[in-house]
């Protein structure tokens, strides 16, 4: 049985721009003929159709995101853990040096929660320095 004759013939009517188009284009996507470019066509917007009345994605397509999100998880928790320990050597060194009571320690936090919010996080070092008072004191930079 050949795929003529599984196939049903139907008449449409097409605006001048469109089969312009279709005449143009056909051939982009590897069809034989008119007739094959509309049916891929056809399926394509069904897929398209069916997949936004589901609200979900390909399998292939979700499958592929799932694991390259996995991958950058992955990724992100190795590099936290690795910021945390250097934060922790950090804050033990200076601990180490100077002793610091609660009271200041507190006012310390609620200053750098304030710093960080009104800088939506983008806080660097630079900025910290130029925010500090300057007291003419620079002999250690020299």
């Amino acid at each position: 049985m050949s795929k003529t004759e599984n196939t049903h013939k139907m008449t449409i009517r097409l605006s001048p721009i469109t089969e312009f188009r279709l005449e143009r284009d056909y051939r982009l996507d590897g069809s034989r003929s008119k007739n094959e470019f509309i049916e891929r066509a056809i399926a394509h917007y069904q897929d398209l159709l069916e997949a936004e009345q589901n609200e979900m994605l390909p399998t292939a397509i979700q499958s592929a995101i799932d694991g390259r999100l996995g991958m950058f998880e992955d990724r992100l928790a190795r590099l936290f853990y690795k910021l945390a320990v250097e934060m922790d050597m950090g804050i033990s060194a200076v601990l180490d040096c100077i002793r610091m009571d609660s009271d200041y320690l507190r006012k310390l936090r609620a200053d750098s929660v304030k710093n960080v919010k009104a800088t939506n996080g983008l806080l660097t070092f630079e900025q910290k320095v130029r925010e500090q008072p300057d007291d003419g004191d620079d002999q250690w930079q020299d």
